[in-house]
């Protein structure tokens, strides 16, 4: 049995990133990565829908130290995958991962101070041993989506497709196409699916919120024109932090004003035969939910050709050539797209066992939202929901390698959050989103109190204070061994 100092599940941006602050902060500790899938990317990998690209600012999206070269900042997801498997080489990680490598165990002793992790590999059952676990599988579930409730699907003739298993050879040229959802998926997916599809009707219980951002910052590509790489990009992150806090901030701590600020830009460029106090007027203020974001405003380009439109309804019925709305508007497809969100759960859907007990993720409190109370050296690696992921996740892995030389520093074999009072009917879902796939995974995501250091994701600044400033033992209990006697 091979035993590491941490164990990095999963080969996505964080774990990447995992294995970057490993190597350069921890340079004496083993690791390896265990990837479930036989290539690196995560997401970016994994989806391959029509269109699939970022809605975040390449800049902080990615990689804090691989700069983003490409000219466009809301990118395509082959060339987000081409720049993780880039950085992977570039620094030697991809030599630490373990492809086709799932784990489907967690188990801790506390007798040996240790992790054993079963994983399947090629279908053959290995075990690894670990001091310490760092799980940056995400947040969502790989092998099912969240499943919504639509009558009568399975009345339907045509194609039904979701987009987190996107049939290869799917044709939709000339198709009618009927996208379910009116998240960020829906909003990627409108533009390009009615470039060559006879028709495609965006169907939405509610409105969202949708912003048109540039594809391309003129202004970072002139910085890298005129500047060095490093020296271009350290100004370009910077600059794409402070809009990118600023903006966030400002909504939340005006929403009213951001509301109305968003709405207006909305206005500008929907066409007229789309009623905007109809399909795109929410109910919710800006970031109780994403935003949905638009390169170029390509969503609103779409709707103005004839063969898109919008419509806000509930479904009464699917048919075999369709679906009947509540209103009884009828309204034909080929083709029906489930674009209605993921299935949340954080460590791979794992359930962690300590000496023998399962722990209930979902009852444990989250510890400065990245450990998670009576689950011993591990920490489950999430991000930012209001702002770039990977910011969030940055600050995550930052904050267990400073509890990792903490334990090193007082001779500790382990640390694990404990919360004094078990209490979780003042508790709150560590992320907290009402879209609708988000409230009914509130059971299955850990609980915080807002008052520290039970909090969830904040934003890049507090973190970072947090970081530089906070405790690395409020909340915390070490296990330091007797020393033995000579």
């Amino acid at each position: 049995m091979v035993e590491y100092d941490l164990i990095i599940i999963g080969a996505g941006l964080s774990g990447i990133d995992a294995a970057y602050r490993l190597k350069t902060q921890l340079p004496n500790c083993s690791y390896t990565i265990l990837e479930a899938r036989d290539e690196v990317g995560g997401t970016w990998s994994f989806f391959n829908f029509p269109g699939v690209r970022s809605d975040s600012d390449l800049t902080l999206f990615g990689l804090p130290w691989r700069p983003w070269i490409h000219e466009k900042d809301m990118a395509e997801a082959h060339l987000i995958r081409e720049y993780i498997k880039d950085a992977a080489r570039a620094e030697g990680i991809d030599k630490k991962i373990q492809f086709k490598h799932q784990v489907t165990e967690l188990t801790w002793s506390s007798e040996e101070q240790r992790w054993t992790l079963v994983v399947l590999a090629d279908g053959l059952r290995k075990e690894f041993k670990a001091k310490f676990i760092v799980a940056c599988s995400g947040y969502y579930d790989y092998t099912k989506p969240f499943k919504a409730e639509i009558p009568g699907i399975e009345n339907f003739q045509g194609t039904v497709a979701h987009p987190q298993f996107w049939p290869k050879d799917l044709d939709y040229v000339n198709k009618k196409v009927i996208i379910i959802g009116s998240g960020a998926t829906a909003v990627t997916m409108l533009p390009v699916m009615a470039k060559t599809a006879s028709h495609v009707t965006m169907l939405q219980r509610s409105p969202s919120y949708v912003l048109s951002l540039p594809a391309s910052n003129a202004l970072a590509e002139w910085f890298r024109k005129i500047f060095p790489e490093r020296v271009a990009h350290s100004i370009n992150w910077w600059l794409s932090l402070v809009l990118e806090f600023s903006f966030v901030s400002l909504a939340i701590a005006f929403p009213k004003l951001a509301r109305k600020q968003i709405m207006h830009g909305m206005k500008k460029q929907l066409p007229d035969k789309i009623d905007m106090n109809i399909h795109f007027n929410p109910r919710y203020m800006p970031f109780d939910q994403r935003l949905c974001m638009c390169p170029d405003g390509d969503f609103f380009k779409a709707l103005h050709q004839d063969n898109c439109d919008v419509v806000t309804d509930h479904i009464e019925m699917v048919t075999a050539d369709g679906i009947v709305t509540k209103s009884a508007k009828k309204l034909e497809a080929d083709i029906i797209v489930t674009a209605t969100g993921l299935y949340l759960h954080l460590l791979g859907g794992i359930t962690p066992t300590v000496d023998g007990q399962p722990v209930d993720v979902g009852s444990s409190y989250s510890w400065r939202g990245t450990m998670l109370t009576g689950v011993p050296n591990a920490g489950a690696v999430i991000g930012y929901t209001t702002t770039s992921w990977t910011l969030g996740a940055d600050a995550s892995i930052k904050l267990l390698t400073k509890v990792w030389k903490h334990m090193k520093k007082i001779g500790a074999t382990s640390v694990v959050p404990f919360h004094p009072q078990q209490d979780l009917a003042s508790s709150k879902p560590v992320v907290e989103h009402s879209s609708t796939y988000f409230v009914t995974a509130q059971g299955r995501l850990p609980r915080i109190t807002g008052k520290s250091p039970w909090y969830g994701r904040k934003n890049t600044i507090y973190d970072h204070i947090k970081l530089w400033f906070g405790s690395v033992t409020k909340g915390l209990k070490y296990t330091i061994p007797p020393k033995k006697k000579e």
